[in-house]
């Protein structure tokens, strides 16, 4: 079952970045509406799925507080992070970046859950900040595009560090045993409300864009994306912890890369190639189990 979640997340979250892409260039849709309508559509789906399947529990007002700041962590801010970093860097790249989550919820889970990261924390680190510099060497030696790049890369890693606070609460709600499914569909419901109150405080039309390409592109992220991707992801989280589900983002940014390849033209130089086996071999040194041999003789 691990396994088939995997795949689902791995194939899913690989072909969503280039799906926000082409959404983008559908029309010039306020970032925080597209977020909106994306976010409301998976969650009324959701909701009404468990309530017709009577797999909808009840919470608790503490619960739906949580509910509440991980909608804003996981389904809110960190995508008006992505969304606007797809104006300065590739969906691929942005990919990539995200796939560093693995590190994130590593440290973070030491910060919130005193759960110490293992020894390979540090070399998978230095990969991975190492692959980060080498990715993007190339864009680093324009000098014009030197400021865009910043935005998007401080973005996309801002973006990936709200994902993995939601991941936190993830676990908080596996700890008080409360169903995977209801609080991520909770908290779907309440980071789109909280982005649409954003956008109509600052005057932005919420009306969706009524054309083909914006609304497949809205019907993918959120049916797929969303309903069936959070859900398999979630689903990890509770099965067998954050960091080992957040090892499904080590694969899917060869997909981002691939499809950003035929659509953005993303251009593959030397120094991204191995800036990407860095940062891939990074997220896998965090997985990997050291003979016993060598722990007893560290430890």
């Amino acid at each position: 079952m691990n396994g088939v979640l995997y795949l689902a997340v791995v194939l899913i979250w690989g072909t969503t970045w280039i799906a926000i892409f082409l959404q983008q260039t559908a029309a010039q849709t306020p970032v925080l509406t597209a977020v909106f309508w994306r976010f409301l559509m998976a969650a009324v789906v959701m909701l009404l799925v468990l309530r017709l399947a009577k797999r909808l529990h009840k919470l608790n007002r503490r619960d739906h507080a949580f509910c509440v700041i991980q909608g804003c962590c996981v389904f809110g801010f960190n995508f008006v992070c992505f969304y606007h970093a797809a104006a300065w860097i590739s969906t691929g790249l942005e990919s990539v970046i995200f796939s560093m989550a693995v590190l994130y919820n590593a440290l973070n889970s030491w910060i919130f859950f005193r759960q110490r990261p293992a020894f390979r924390f540090l070399p998978a680190t230095v990969l991975g900040l190492g692959g980060m510099v080498a990715l993007f060497w190339h864009d680093i030696q324009t000098a014009d595009s030197h400021p865009h790049l910043l935005w998007g890369v401080g973005l996309s890693a801002l973006g990936t560090l709200g994902f993995s606070l939601g991941n936190m609460i993830a676990l908080r709600h596996q700890r008080q045993r409360c169903d995977i499914l209801t609080t991520n569909s909770y908290a779907m419901l309440y980071g789109a409300l909280i982005m649409g109150v954003l956008a109509w405080v600052r005057g932005e039309a919420l009306t969706p864009t009524w054309n083909l390409q914006w609304m497949g592109a809205l019907s993918y992220l959120a049916l797929f994306g969303s309903v069936i991707g959070f859900g398999a992801y979630f689903t990890l989280v509770g099965r067998i912890g954050a960091s080992q589900a957040a090892y499904s983002t080590l694969l899917f940014p060869l997909v981002a890369l691939t499809l950003s390849t035929f659509y953005e033209g993303y251009t593959w130089h030397v120094n991204a190639i191995i800036g990407l086996m860095m940062i891939l071999v990074g997220n896998a040194v965090m997985f990997v189990r050291w003979p016993r041999v060598y722990r007893s003789q560290t430890a």
